[in-house]
C-alpha cells in the first residue's frame, strides 16, 4: 500500500471518529438521564481519542494541521437528535455501529491500537440503548439486552420511506393518466383521489398491524401471569437461567429472581420484560397514533406531485410536476443516507432515477393505453 494510500485511509477514518464524536456528544446533549447523557459524553470523548490517533498518523506521514468538520450526515444526525430526542435517532446509530463494528479489523496500526475493541464495545452500548426504544436508564442499563430489539421502532427510517411511498406511487397515478392526454381537471380529481385513498389505506394497514401485534402482546401477558400463578417456581427457574445467560453468577441469578419475584406485580412485569421481550406499558405502542403518522407522511409526500395541477395545466404542470417531485426525490434520497451510511449524492441520485423510471413506466402504459382507447 502506498503513501498516499495511507494518507487517503487515515483521511477517511479521521472523518468518522469525527462524526461518531459529534453525534455522541449530541445525544449528551438532549439526554435527560444523567447516567446515560454521561455514557454518551464518555462515547463522545473515546471518538475524539480515536480522532487525535488518526490525526497523529496523518502526521507521521508528513500531512500536518489536518481540520476534519463533522459531515452533512453527522450535522443532520445531530439535528435530529435536538430537534426529536435522542430515540429518534438511536436505531440508525445502532445500524451504522453495527455495519461498522469490524471496520479496523484489517488495519494494522487500530489492532495496534486497539481500536477495534473499542469499537465492539460502542456498538454493544448502543445496541442496549436502542432496544429500549428511549435509550437506557438508570438502573437498567445492566439487564436490557433481553428487552423487546423493535419496541422503538426506526422513526427516522419509517418516515423518510413513508413519504418515499407516498411520492412514488401518486407520482407514477398522476403521469400515467397524463399520458393518456387526459384534462387537468381530471388528472388533479386522480391526484388527490390516490392522495386520500392511499393514505387511507396505509394507515388502516399500519393500525391493523399495531393493533393485531398490541393484541397478541395482551394474550402472551395473559399466559405468563397464567403460568406465574401456577407454577412460580418453573418461572423462578427461567428467570435465573435468563440472568445466568447474561453473564451473572448462579448465586447472583437467585438472589436477584427472588428479590424480583417477591412481588406478583413485580414478578410479572420483569418475566414479561426478560421472557417475552415485551414491555407492558406500551405494548408496542398505539395502533390510532401509528395509523395517524401513516396517514401523515404519505400525505405528505403524495401531495407533490399533483400540487402544480393546482394552478397549471398541460405540458407546463406535466414538466413543474416532475421537477417538484425530483427535488422532493432527491431529499428523500439523502434522508436514507442518514441510515444507510451511502454517500449524499449517490442515494439522492438513485432516488431520483427511481421514481422517475416508475414515473416514466406508468406515463408509457397512459400514452399507449390513451391511444388503443381512443382509436
Amino acid at each position: 500500500m502506498t503513501n498516499t494510500d495511507d494518507v487517503e485511509r487515515y483521511r477517511a477514518n479521521l472523518q468518522g471518529e469525527v462524526d461518531s464524536a459529534a453525534v455522541y456528544a449530541a445525544l449528551a446533549d438532549v439526554e435527560p438521564e444523567p447516567n446515560l447523557a454521561a455514557v454518551y459524553r464518555k462515547l463522545a470523548s473515546v471518538e475524539s481519542a480515536h480522532a487525535q490517533f488518526w490525526r497523529d498518523h496523518l502526521g507521521r506521514r508528513g500531512v500536518h494541521g489536518v481540520t476534519i468538520t463533522p459531515s452533512f450526515r453527522a450535522r443532520a444526525m445531530a439535528w435530529l437528535a435536538r430537534r426529536f430526542g435522542a430515540s429518534f435517532i438511536l436505531p440508525t446509530i445502532e445500524a451504522a455501529e453495527a455495519r461498522d463494528v469490524d471496520a479496523y479489523d484489517n488495519q494494522p496500526e487500530a489492532v495496534a491500537g486497539g481500536l477495534p475493541t473499542a469499537e465492539r464495545s460502542h456498538a454493544r452500548v448502543i445496541e442496549a440503548a436502542a432496544s429500549t426504544g428511549r435509550g437506557l436508564v438508570g438502573p437498567n442499563i445492566a439487564t436490557l439486552e433481553g428487552r423487546h430489539r423493535g419496541a422503538g421502532g426506526n422513526s427516522l427510517r419509517a418516515a423518510v420511506l413513508g413519504a418515499n411511498d407516498g411520492l412514488v406511487s401518486n407520482l407514477s397515478l398522476v403521469m400515467g393518466v397524463a399520458g393518456a392526454a387526459t384534462s387537468a381537471h381530471t388528472i388533479l380529481l386522480t391526484g388527490i383521489a390516490g392522495l386520500v385513498a392511499g393514505s387511507c389505506s396505509m394507515a388502516m394497514g399500519e393500525w391493523l398491524s399495531v393493533n393485531s401485534a398490541r393484541e397478541l402482546n395482551q394474550r402472551q401477558i395473559a399466559t405468563e401471569k397464567a403460568e406465574l400463578e401456577q407454577s412460580p417456581e418453573e418461572e423462578k427457574e427461567e428467570l435465573v437461567l435468563i440472568y445466568q445467560a447474561k453473564g451473572l453468577p448462579e448465586a447472583e441469578a437467585k438472589a436477584l429472581a427472588d428479590r424480583l419475584l417477591g412481588d406478583k406485580a413485580t414478578a410479572l412485569d420483569t418475566l414479561v420484560r426478560e421472557e417475552l421481550g415485551i414491555d407492558p406499558d406500551s405494548l408496542g405502542g398505539s395502533a390510532w397514533a401509528a395509523a395517524a403518522a401513516s396517514f401523515c407522511l404519505f400525505a405528505f409526500g403524495a401531495i407533490f406531485p399533483v400540487a402544480p395541477y393546482m394552478f397549471l395545466s398541460g405540458w407546463p404542470a406535466l414538466i413543474a410536476s416532475l421537477a417538484l417531485s425530483g427535488i422532493v426525490l432527491a431529499g428523500i434520497g439523502a434522508g436514507t443516507s442518514l441510515f444507510t451510511g451511502r454517500g449524499l449524492l449517490f442515494s439522492a441520485g438513485r432516488q431520483v432515477a427511481i421514481g422517475y423510471a416508475a414515473a416514466a413506466i406508468t406515463f408509457g402504459i397512459g400514452r399507449l393505453m390513451g391511444a388503443t382507447l381512443g382509436g
